[in-house]
C-alpha cells in the first residue's frame, strides 16, 4: 500500500512539545486535535472511541510511542494527528517504557482492509528508529510536520 501520510494529517493536527503528563490527557489533546478543521466532529466522541480501544489493551508499541486509534462513523475518511511529549508519560505500553511520540487514528467504521493497512504502514514508520530520533528532535510543529511528510519506507532488497 502506498500512502501518503499528508492524506492522515494536517500542520494544525500536530503538536510538538506537549506539556501533559497523563495517558488520559493524551488522548484527550489527540481527541482535540481529531476534531480540529472537520465540520461535524467533536472531541469527545473521539475520545470515547480512542479510550474504548485502549481498554481492551494498550496501543503502546514500544520505544516510546504509542498509536491510539478507533473508529468512528461520522467520517468517510481516516484522519490522524500527532503529539510528541515533552517529558514521556506511561502508556502501559508492551515494553513497559514511558511514551514521548503518540499518533492518533481515526478510521470510519466501513474501514477494514484499509485500517489494517495504515495501521501496518505507521507500525513500519514508528519501528524506524532513526526516524523516531529525528522527530524526537524537531523543535516545531513546522519541523515535526516536514519529518513524517519526507518519510519513505525502506526500499525491499
Amino acid at each position: 500500500m502506498s500512502l501518503d501520510i499528508t492524506d492522515l494529517i494536517s500542520r494544525e493536527r500536530i503538536v510538538c512539545d506537549s506539556e501533559v503528563t497523563s495517558k488520559k490527557r493524551v488522548i484527550e489533546v489527540l481527541s482535540e486535535l481529531l476534531a480540529t478543521g472537520e465540520a461535524n466532529l467533536t472531541a469527545r466522541p473521539i475520545f470515547d472511541s480512542l479510550i474504548g480501544r485502549e481498554r481492551l489493551g494498550s496501543t503502546g508499541l514500544g520505544q516510546g510511542v504509542a498509536l491510539p486509534h478507533g473508529r468512528f462513523g461520522l467520517i468517510q475518511q481516516a484522519i490522524g494527528a500527532v503529539v510528541k511529549l515533552r517529558k514521556k508519560v506511561d502508556f502501559d505500553a508492551i515494553d513497559q517504557q514511558p511514551v514521548d511520540l503518540v499518533f492518533g487514528l481515526l478510521v470510519p467504521d466501513h474501514y477494514t482492509d484499509e485500517h489494517l493497512k495504515i495501521l501496518a504502514y505507521l507500525a513500519e514508520m514508528f519501528s524506524d528508529r532513526e526516524f523516531c530520533q529525528r522527530l524526537r528532535e524537531s523543535d516545531s510543529n513546522q519541523h515535526l510536520y516536514e519529518r513524517l511528510r519526507d518519510w519513505k519506507p525502506p526500499m525491499p532488497p
